[in-house]
């Protein structure tokens, strides 16, 4: 090689001082504080997700991590592969790490801890993590992991629940599989993926997620799994209620509903003839008798039969008072407003009014009204999954795997949720403040006289917090385990759930299925 062809190839900062596949000798480094002396250690028993330990805890006293990875049909013809510990293993810590991406799997590769937690050596490549699932059997893989996720919540809807269906739009920006263009309010006209979702929202908990192309955003694409997921499922497991926004207040959607047996609460678009309703309704002030709906709102009952109906049906005519609008007043902030009409009524008053589209009779307008305000703890759970969660991630090129990882993280999603009720009480803490608090710390693994030893140091200000709330969890699942021991039985993962949210979430749990009247004083979840 010539010295001009060495001067280009050559590293601005000149040669490495030492060997690349080692870490650098010690040296000093110059500080405010003054000179300091820094080495670098080849021996990495350390860990920056030392809290973790805890979690890992809990997914040994439940049982989950077994179950999961026992029953995973992931399977290798090649003996250097991987295990599947190995890969699950690594898709788990890179999730509970707010990794989004399969190249941010290197972050955690090198961890010194974590790995030995779960019984396995060494953490697996973004590329074996990638290319684990690609040649797997789309109907076995699926049918594993709505299974590992059915059994993660099922034990809570023997009980009064709500059921919540919504959709959200994943913009993608590579070639991927039913890639299409698609609504997307953030990117127009980028290709999407939409995630249609069932949630049960009070326990933030996700039921189930289906990935599809992004111009299938319309509740249409969505009823056949919502339909099967149900019928598939004794009577006893199903919602005292469905409920939805604009985009589910559809005549398929309803008679479905109806055909069911299902009671619903959806929001109706603002059409001609819902519109023509309200102006209607804001005319006649004296007469329609107006009513107290909660929070600033106030309410009307009427019956609507729209064009395409196959009957009338109850509408519930919401109201609130707002400003006067300004004219040619353009929305200032990155905030989208719900969709209203805005209107004045015969006394010179504004009011923005929204309509609620219902079969639940015999039950008062208010409850109705507060039961669908309810439902905007829906919105902030998608918001969590998407912005802290790896739901907006983890893309590929075939449809199979990334609907694949959209359920993987939403049962790791769930695993945390659960486990960090026990930490937060009936208080929901999102990643954003659960990760520093329970995750991030560092930890030192040792080993002397045949036993290992795990010491964890926090700079997180509530550290000490942390510590008891931990340690109160971990006595806490010891316990249940010495119970169970004691009557020579294993506990089940059902009955620690329905303690889990008794003893810390404080939901009560009747001993009889409420019916759907007294669904707003009685759900808990």
């Amino acid at each position: 090689m010539s010295a001009i062809e060495r001067r280009k190839t050559a590293h601005p900062l000149g040669e490495p001082i030492g060997d690349p596949k080692h870490f650098p000798e010690p040296h000093r480094v110059e500080t405010f504080g003054g000179p300091v002396q820094v080495s670098w250690e080849e021996d990495n028993g350390v860990s920056l997700h030392g809290p973790l330990t805890y979690f890992v805890e809990f997914l040994v006293r439940t049982g989950l991590w077994r179950k999961f990875v026992d029953e995973c049909p992931l399977t290798y013809s090649s003996p250097n592969a991987p295990s599947k510990e190995e890969i699950l293993g690594t898709i788990l810590f890179s999730v509970l790490s707010g990794h989004r991406r399969y190249a941010h799997i290197t972050a955690v590769r090198s961890d010194g801890v974590l790995p030995g937690l779960l019984g396995i050596q060494q953490f697996r490549s973004e590329d074996s993590v990638r290319r684990a699932f690609q040649h797997q059997d789309e109907f076995t893989i699926t049918a594993w992991i709505d299974k590992q996720m059915a059994e993660t919540f099922e034990a809570l809807l023997e009980q009064p629940w709500i059921l919540d269906v919504d959709a959200t739009v994943k913009t993608l920006y590579g070639k991927q599989e039913e890639a299409r263009v698609g609504y997307n309010p953030h990117k127009p006209g980028r290709p999407s993926h939409v995630y249609h979702a069932m949630l049960l929202t009070a326990a933030r908990l996700v039921l189930n997620v289906d990935v599809h192309p992004g111009n299938q955003t319309a509740s249409a694409y969505a009823q056949p799994t919502v339909w099967e997921w149900l019928k598939a499922r004794d009577r006893k497991y199903w919602p005292a209620l469905l409920r939805g926004d604009i985009a589910y207040g559809t005549e398929e959607m309803m008679a479905g509903a109806e055909e069911l047996g299902l009671r619903y609460v959806f929001r109706l678009k603002q059409s001609k003839r819902v519109t023509e309703l309200i102006a209607k309704l804001a005319r006649k002030e004296s007469e329609t008798g107006w009513r107290h709906a909660g929070q600033g709102w106030e309410a009307v009952e009427a019956e609507l039969q729209l064009q395409g109906w196959s009957l009338q049906r109850r509408v519930v005519v919401q109201r609130r008072q707002v400003a006067q609008p300004e004219a040619g007043a353009k929305q200032t902030t990155a905030q989208l407003t719900l969709p209203g009409t805005i209107i004045e009524n015969a006394d010179g008053v504004w009011y923005e009014y929204g309509v609620l589209v219902t079969n639940w009779e015999q039950t008062e307008m208010l409850a109705i009204a507060q039961v669908y305000r309810d439902r905007g703890d829906a919105e902030n759970l998608f918001d969590e999954l998407k912005n802290q969660w790896g739901w907006t991630g983890f893309a590929t090129a075939d449809l199979m795997r990334s609907q694949l990882m959209a359920r993987i993280v939403a049962l790791i999603f769930n695993w945390w949720s659960i486990f960090t009720r026990m930490a937060t009480g009936g208080k929901h803490g999102e990643a954003i403040t659960t990760r520093p608090l329970l995750q991030h710390g560092v930890a030192r693994r040792t080993r002397h006289a045949n036993q290992e030893r795990i010491s964890i140091g926090s700079v997180h200000a509530k550290a000490k917090k942390a510590a008891h709330l931990l340690a109160r969890i971990s006595a806490w699942l010891r316990q249940r385990k010495a119970d169970a021991e004691q009557l020579r039985v294993a506990t089940p993962w059902p009955e620690i759930l329905t303690r889990i949210y008794r003893d810390f979430a404080g939901f009560a749990f009747a001993a009889e299925r409420v019916t759907p009247v007294g669904v707003a004083a009685n759900c808990r979840i």
